[in-house]
């Protein structure tokens, strides 16, 4: 397998800071990465019959990069998905963060992580080579106490899986939800919805919503709603039932409970995406307690992809591994609180396959 390191020079906000590009190759398998928002940009896999297609949306344009498509393939945080009326409380001390709109802080500020030029360099460990990414977010920032100091590594193994590892620190007692924020298409980008595609969830409950899409703080088996994706089926199969919580989304946008979540740091299955037309499989693995299913539902045509076609409804599908939206205000969730001392540490598997 080879890494290698190619930069771009494109404008950043007006600063003319350079966004650089990693490639990382292994056999058949490309990934490159962002060091604008410590993104997945593209991965390039082979079908059944070993003709390759890049299957993340994503855009080569600067303008739609830094505008409708900042958070395709990007590390969200300081806290991804959303935080109740933008606020937190740690230790008795309220903490007023800076909102996004409609009543709450999403993935972490108007200003989050996905808007900032994160530093890297090229690693290898063992057989696993990729890039590393650093970040330090001070103390205040976006309304998060805290100075944070974040790592995002993506780390390619010759059989071709990917993994994406977070670690990070802080100064005073915060909160911290990262995750990965990429869209996929396994029949590649630029080729239809995701409706058809197979869907595996191993979660036997979701965590519904109100109508800001803020979790009411209770577990809701899955099982006899268009939820149960206990077994694979597709993911367009139910998306048009008449349920509440279809339609405060306007699709799936919401997050699942993991039915067997990690215990001692090895990463679990969450999901398997399959695309039956192409033979391409996903199998996601991760830590996290969670995952958000987002099937795109408000894409509206705002970003084209290298394809040439603007994304509508349903063009992909992101599975965000992750703790479960607005934990800081719901005790009997897992925790999201880091403290000094402490290490923030996150893993999530990509294995492609066909």
């Amino acid at each position: 397998m080879s890494v290698q390191v190619s930069q771009a020079v494109l404008d950043h906000g007006g600063a003319g800071a350079a966004i650089e590009r990693w490639t990382l190759s292994s056999g058949q398998i490309e990934v490159s990465v962002l060091s604008l928002g410590a993104t997945l940009h593209t991965v390039r896999v082979p079908d059944r019959t070993g003709a390759l297609a890049q299957v993340l949306l994503c855009s080569e344009r600067l303008q739609e990069i830094l505008g409708p498509a900042r958070h395709y393939g990007a590390t969200v945080g300081r806290y991804a998905n959303r935080i109740a009326d933008s606020r937190i409380t740690l230790d008795g001390e309220e903490h007023k963060l800076l909102p996004t709109g409609h009543g709450v802080t999403l993935h972490g500020g108007p200003e989050g992580f996905a808007d900032r030029l994160w530093t890297g360099e090229p690693v290898t460990e063992g057989e696993r080579a990729g890039v590393r990414l650093r970040l330090h977010s001070p103390d205040g920032d976006q309304g998060f106490p805290g100075a944070l100091d974040v790592e995002v590594s993506y780390l390619l193994d010759p059989s071709g899986e990917l993994a994406i590892e977070y670690r990070a620190v802080t100064t005073r007692p915060t909160v911290i939800n990262l995750t990965n924020h990429a869209y996929v298409n396994l029949a590649g980008e630029g080729r239809g919805d995701v409706l058809d595609h197979l869907l595996t969830l191993e979660a036997d409950h979701f965590t519904p919503t109100d109508e800001r899409q803020i979790p009411t703080g209770e577990y809701q088996p899955v099982a006899g709603t268009p939820f149960d994706f206990r077994t694979a089926r597709p993911i367009g199969e139910q998306l048009y039932e008449e349920h509440p919580q279809l339609a405060i989304a306007g699709g799936y946008d919401h997050n699942w409970v993991l039915r067997s979540p990690s215990k001692d740091g090895r990463p679990v299955r969450a999901a398997l995406l399959e695309d039956p037309l192409t033979g391409r499989r996903l199998e996601v693995l991760t830590t996290e307690p969670g995952i958000q299913v987002y099937t795109a539902n408000s894409f509206a045509g705002a970003v084209t992809g290298p394809s040439g076609t603007a994304y509508g409804p349903y063009a992909g599908v992101a599975l965000e591994t992750q703790h479960h939206p607005d934990s800081p205000h719901h005790p009997d969730f897992p925790s999201t609180e880091l403290r000094p001392g402490e290490e923030f540490r996150s893993v999530t598997l990509l294995r492609f396959s066909c």
